[in-house]
């Protein structure tokens, strides 16, 4: 159904295309004329009012269709000039008025506002239009990275890094079409110029010829109705222009647009006893009139006097306020349903710190939190949530400490403008520098200077800046906790995702087959063993091949562990490589699962406490062995009892690898160098 504003609009296109068609009479040319006239001081006072530029996202397409329908009169007025040598009233008294009945002071008027508008207007307008076109376009990306960072800094949120992308999407396409609109307002100027000197030529021929005016009677009669016409087109076209240069030039976001221009020319009482000054003085010591002078002079001082006083009241206007503010907030109960909000994760620092995560001091923190979000998603197939980074002045100057959901976990410290110098093993030569220990995997270390680097790295020394310790150690401590940081939101969002491609799949497993909380937890056991979920269809397929049978979260992640043996094999056991394993003994397999008890929570152990630790003694052997060889101990058992000897062993050895025969590819080889007994 149309509307309005959609009819309206039309029929201001179709009267365009019909006046360049259909002869009009003079009494409905003064009324178009008027209505145009009116449609331009409209825009003017909307262009210098308006809050921001994107609030006259339509400006280019107003300039075409306004264009347009202002050629279309001009063509109607020079068709009734050579016709009946009247166009109407309004034509007639802008020639005669304007001009003052005198041809010449016509034409100069009439030529001083085209070159006005030609010349000054258009030509500026047009060119700071290309230039903010150039320069938005090319400060797209630096506004992309910036939202970025607060976006990971947590100064915004993801619903206002949309709206601020979107905004920006806006502002580029809006500066793109007005460098391409201004086109037509100078080239609409230069056609008003030509049908001009065409009006006047053809007028003055008609008269002639026509009426049998005499040559001079007839450029007097048709050229006062010539310059009417052109003065009453090119008037709203000046207009126009206006608007057009001050939109592109405008910086204010304020509405107030003129009380800000006021405060800012009259708003220093300094400048104002200068001009005064000067006035009286050129008033005094030379020709010009005293009177009129000294008097603006005086008014001058006046206007300063009366802004330094006003400036002085609104200083304490705003301290009272302030005040009031301050004692305000002090008497209102605390809004505690701020303080209730816990980050998932944050890097708090010392000052020494900031010029790291500083962007205009160099700082490239920010652009590696990015990257740790990123890799963490390529590696395990979740979203880590936002990190927050914020300066804390308790710390020490080169302190860090990260919190998991406002728990400190764990804390680093660092050099400023030194590097962190490892030694792999095999470098024999030492250097000199200040002894300290790696944060993320506590290996010895040493920090050396910028002169020393070059020496250390040629030795073979792992050389590290200091943004990339950090960021290194965060990313340890995001990986050791990412199955505690997998909340049910986030679980829901991967399923909205695979329900995209694979909706049947997704309706079969849940709700019907397990809950959105069961789900979560088998996505967290596999996260919190080191294994992936971003083949989140295979673990969809497998839990719901095998839900129907058992709704036990612990059995059920094993189940999809068993479909993600590719994934496991590749992870743990290179191709073409025979990888050193241990195994578990029979019996120790037989005693576990004879200890296991089953509850409604749940299964759990019941094993005896010294078998436990003889059990875990024989681990610590068998491990040592490989460890010491520089190899990733692995422990191999039967698929039943795997998760259950990995229950065992969490408390004692946290990043032991525990492995089922099940989730091994054929194409594995594998060696036994040990066995844990009990």
């Amino acid at each position: 159904m149309l509307k309005k504003a959609d009819i309206g609009v039309g029929v201001y296109l179709l009267c365009a295309v019909v006046f360049f068609i259909v002869p009009i009479p003079s009494l409905l040319l003064d009324v178009m004329l008027a209505f145009n006239i009116a449609i331009a001081l409209i825009i003017l006072f909307n262009v210098l009012f308006v809050k921001e530029v994107l609030d006259m996202s339509f400006f280019p397409t107003l300039l075409l269709f306004t264009t347009i329908f202002r050629i279309s009169l001009n063509v109607s007025s020079t068709r009734l000039i050579l016709l009946t040598g009247d166009p109407g009233n309004v034509v007639r008294t802008f020639g005669s008025f304007v001009g003052g009945g005198n041809m010449v002071v016509g034409t100069i008027v009439f030529i001083v506002l085209v070159l006005i508008q030609f010349i000054v207007i258009n030509k500026g307008s047009e060119r700071v239009s290309e230039v903010t076109a150039r320069f938005t376009l090319d400060a797209m990306p630096g506004k992309q990275m910036a939202i970025d960072a607060d976006l990971n800094t947590g100064a915004i949120t993801d619903k206002e890094a949309k709206e601020r992308r979107e905004k920006i999407q806006r502002e580029s396409s809006f500066f793109g079409a007005m460098d391409g609109a201004t086109k037509y307002v100078k080239g609409d100027a230069t056609a008003g110029l030509i049908i001009t000197f065409i009006n006047l030529i053809g007028g003055t021929v008609m008269g002639v010829m026509n009426q049998g005016l005499a040559f001079g009677d007839a450029i007097q009669q048709y050229g006062l109705l010539t310059i009417g016409d052109g003065l009453v087109s090119q008037i709203p076209s000046l207009l126009i222009s206006l608007s057009t240069g001050i939109l592109v030039t405008k910086g204010s976001n304020e509405a107030d647009f003129s009380g800000i221009l006021v405060k800012q020319l009259f708003g220093i009482p300094r400048v104002m006893y200068i001009v005064g000054t000067v006035l009286i003085i050129l008033g005094i010591i030379t020709p010009l009139n005293i009177v009129l002078f000294v008097g603006e002079g005086a008014v001058f001082l006046l206007v300063g006097r009366s802004i330094s006083n006003g400036i002085g009241e609104e200083s304490i206007e705003e301290e009272v306020q302030q005040a009031e503010t301050e004692a305000e907030e002090i008497r209102k109960p605390e809004n505690v349903v701020s303080l209730l909000q816990v980050d998932p994760i944050e890097l708090e620092f010392g000052y020494g710190i900031i010029p790291l995560a500083d962007v205009n001091q160099g700082g490239d923190l920010l652009d590696r939190v990015v990257m740790i979000r990123r890799q963490i998603a390529l590696e395990l197939g979740t979203v880590v949530p936002i990190i927050r980074l914020r300066d804390n002045i308790q710390l020490n100057p080169n302190q860090y400490i990260i919190k998991i959901k406002g728990v400190q976990v764990t804390e680093g410290e660092i050099l400023f403008d030194h590097y962190m110098a490892m030694n792999p093993g095999y470098v024999e030569e030492e250097i000199t520098g200040i002894p300290t220990f790696e944060p993320s995997f506590h290996l010895p270390a040493i920090w050396i200077t910028e002169a020393q680097r070059e020496r250390a790295e040629s030795l073979g020394y792992t050389v590290v800046d200091a943004p990339s310790i950090i960021a290194t150690h965060l990313t340890e401590v995001i990986r050791s906790h990412i199955a505690e940081l997998l909340t049910r939101q986030d679980v829901q969002n991967l399923v909205n995702n695979l329900k995209e491609s694979n909706p049947v799949l997704v309706d079969e497993l849940t709700p019907k087959l397990l809950g959105l909380g069961e789900i979560q937890k088998v996505l967290q056991n596999l996260l919190e063993e080191g294994i992936s979920i971003r083949d989140l269809l295979s673990i969809f397929e497998s839990l719901a091949d095998h839900a129907q049978t058992t709704r036990d979260t612990d059995v059920l992640t094993e189940y999809v562990r068993q479909s993600l043996k590719r994934a496991i094999s590749s992870k743990y056991f290179p191709a073409n490589e025979t990888t050193s394993v241990i195994t578990l003994d029979p019996k120790v397999e037989q005693e576990i699962m004879s200890s296991v008890k089953q509850t409604e929570q749940g299964a759990y152990l019941t094993l005896d406490p010294e078998k436990t630790k003889a059990i875990m003694d024989s681990v610590g052997t068998e491990t040592q062995k490989l460890e010491s060889i520089g190899k990733t101990p692995i422990i191999i058992t039967s698929p039943i009892v795997r998760m259950y000897f990995k229950k065992l062993t969490e408390d004692y050895y946290k990043d032991l690898i525990v492995v089922s025969y099940n989730e091994v590819e054929s194409n594995v080889e594998l060696q036994s160098v040990g066995m844990v007994t009990a």
